[in-house]
């Protein structure tokens, strides 16, 4: 008898244990990716293109570089380029040159916002960039998450600069500008397009964004009801995958 119940206490603890090593491996599957093989520089693929990659540099809402951003260039998936050298073409024949801020974003970057954010005594940048805005409320109201959808790298920051003049065309306030003056249907509604006088936007400011934003979906670019610049691919190809390595060329 107490071999019979030593085989079957030695059977549970082999069961369980292949269990719990089970749970393990599933709890250890985390949806991060270093491989940069399925992605590209935008502009091997969108030569035109204009970068000004402002998390390489230190205008930006932090004030510093990003963390992660060791070149001052922009990657992609291979699909969402692609896609973006079909918005470049149809915008070229109006008249328009793609301005690139950012585009994949590292998972380190993305740390390295949330560090930034929860140091509430670092408001070097408040005047450029969120003036209006208390610093303390960034998380709750959805400017700075643990996660961003341009890890996923399908996703793209962007304007439009005028060919004729060389100039950015006027949207009314900068990238990554952090209130409502950013959301797409301030001034008007983007669905139909039609402008709303107000007090922030002009018709022309509201008509410049509708450029870009009709655009951008045509060729199967989704727009954020945030912010007027922020794109991402329809059918992104790892909607579920963020991934790690930094952004260079490889």
């Amino acid at each position: 008898m107490n071999s019979l119940r030593l085989w079957k206490l030695a059977a549970l603890l082999l069961v369980c244990g292949a269990v719990v090593t089970g749970c393990k491996k599933a709890d250890q599957v985390a949806p991060f990716e270093a491989d940069a093989s399925n992605f590209t520089v935008i502009t091997d693929v969108v030569p035109d293109a204009i970068m000004e990659i402002r998390y390489y540099s230190t205008y930006n809402f932090v004030g510093t570089r990003v963390d992660g951003y060791l070149e001052p260039i922009a990657l992609m998936t291979r699909q969402a380029a692609d896609s973006l050298r079909a918005v470049s073409d149809d915008l070229k024949q109006q008249g328009y040159r793609l301005k690139i801020y950012d585009a994949y974003r590292p998972q380190m970057a993305v740390d390295h916002f949330k560090r930034w954010a929860e140091d509430l005594n670092d408001t070097a940048m408040k005047p450029y960039f969120y003036p209006d805005v208390d610093k303390a409320v960034l998380f709750e109201q959805g400017y700075i998450a643990a996660k961003s959808g341009h890890s996923r790298g399908s996703t793209v920051d962007l304007t439009i600069v005028d060919m004729a003049t060389g100039k950015e065309v006027d949207m009314c306030g900068v990238f990554d500008w952090f209130g409502p003056e950013s959301h797409p249907d301030c001034g008007g509604n983007p669905e139909t397009m039609e402008y709303r006088p107000n007090d922030t936007l002009t018709a022309t400011q509201f008509h410049n964004r509708m450029i870009l934003r009709t655009a951008m979906t045509r060729h199967g670019f989704k727009p954020l009801p945030e912010e007027w610049w922020h794109f991402t691919l329809a059918g992104e190809p790892f909607p579920d995958t963020y991934f790690t390595f930094p952004v260079k060329r490889y």
